[in-house]
């Protein structure tokens, strides 16, 4: 292992040491249940519900998708399985009851524009694909 690998292996112990540290001294025990909760849940979610869910989907598209639009599904896929995780808390609305005085908290509609970038996703794999493919195919037929 080189030494630049070691050393970014070693900080990142300490910076998980440290926020470890921080987590346990600054709050009290039922905060610290909840997030070992917390972290708890999203390992089973993620090994029950989301594991087999992308596995299946691959597993289907690789059966039925061209060989050529395999690897923009590929990366479809990821994107949007991204995005998805990162809007849930904002297509959800979590948070706004919380502080029911602040207007600027979750003040736009998120569904429209999680909507926009899902078909701006799509757009951006299905398109190249498209693109490829006619060209492949007026190449062959003038060939």
């Amino acid at each position: 292992m080189s030494r630049g690998r070691a050393g970014l292996g070693a900080l990142g112990v300490l910076l998980a040491a440290y926020g470890g540290w921080l987590l346990l001294s600054r709050q009290d025990s039922a905060g610290n249940l909840d997030a070992v909760l917390w972290l708890a849940g999203g390992v089973v979610v993620h090994d029950l519900l989301l594991a087999p869910a992308v596995l299946a989907l691959c597993w289907v598209g690789a059966r039925l998708l061209p060989p050529l639009a395999r690897p923009a599904a590929a990366a479809g896929l990821v994107v949007l399985g991204s995005l998805t995780l990162l809007a849930v808390p904002f297509l959800g609305g979590f948070g706004r009851d919380n502080a029911p005085d602040n207007a600027t908290l979750l003040d736009r509609d998120y569904t429209a524009g999680y909507l926009v970038l899902v078909a701006l996703v799509l757009l951006g794999v299905v398109l190249p694909v498209l693109v490829v493919t006619v060209l492949r195919r007026r190449s062959d037929g003038q060939g």
